[in-house]
């Protein structure tokens, strides 16, 4: 879910690591196929998802395998949250300023652009609508691009995103700033197939551990603000879906 141009030898380096330890894994990753198709293929050994479509149209159809622990501002453990952006020069000072503004969505089923920043409208919005137009994007990057040249003034992106965006293309995030940051959620998670079979589940698991603990794996790592990983319940994913409870009781169900 992060795998932008300038990480691709990261992510590359840090998939033949981890199929190194398994039997019969693929040898490269792969890409170019919608996410949906991907998450919902039978033979899918490991891909990364969003929390959102984990507990909504993926529930009972993937498997949790592990939760990664990043390094950026907005993660505690693996929890993350997402950045509210906007302009630099824009004169709001919190998220009750953007009354009346344009918003950038990245996706309709995005846990971080779209059900985060829902539920933080949903506290002053007040009644059923706080923007007066909602862009849908088709990405974070494309989300930024929009306020960035003004077609938008406001849009909520994935923290770890944000950090590695800074990292490695910070053309994508000049002029703009964070005007406050969302609640907490488990982080994007790492999903196997229903049909993966336990056995092969626990081998991904013993993987992803040991390449986190791989001191020759360290810059690959680092490349990635990648800290380790974590082995949560689909219980740890709970907050997600109340996130979405709260706003539709506060009359605010649809992000607009």
């Amino acid at each position: 879910m992060y795998d932008f141009d300038e990480l691709r030898p990261a992510t590359d380096a840090l998939w033949a690591a981890i199929a190194a330890r398994l039997d019969d894994a693929p040898a490269s990753l792969t890409r170019g196929r919608a996410l949906d198709e991907v998450w919902t293929d039978p033979a899918l050994l490991l891909g990364q998802t969003c929390g959102y479509p984990l507990v909504t149209h993926l529930r009972g159809r993937v498997t949790l395998v592990a939760t990664p622990r990043y390094r950026a501002q907005g993660c505690a453990g693996a929890l993350y949250c997402s950045a509210v952006i906007v302009r630099a020069g824009d004169g709001a000072r919190e998220l009750a300023d953007l009354r009346g503004r344009r918003c950038a969505v990245n996706d309709a089923a995005s846990n971080s652009g779209m059900n985060a920043l829902r539920a933080a409208v949903a506290a002053v919005a007040g009644g059923p609508r706080f923007f007066c137009d909602v862009l849908m994007t088709g990405g974070h990057v494309e989300s930024l691009r929009a306020v960035a040249e003004e077609r938008a003034d406001v849009a909520a992106i994935d923290c770890v995103t944000w950090a590695l965006l800074r990292d490695v293309r910070p053309q994508a995030v000049a002029g703009l700033r964070v005007l406050a940051w969302t609640e907490a959620s488990a982080g994007l998670p790492l999903v196997t197939s229903l049909r993966t079979d336990r056995a092969t589940r626990h081998a991904l698991q013993r993987a992803l551990q040991e390449v986190a603990r791989d001191p020759a794996l360290a810059p690959v790592r680092d490349a990635l603000r990648l800290e380790g990983f974590e082995l949560l319940s689909l219980r740890s994913y709970e907050s997600v879906r109340a996130m979405e409870r709260r706003a539709r009781r506060a009359g605010y169900p649809v992000l607009r």
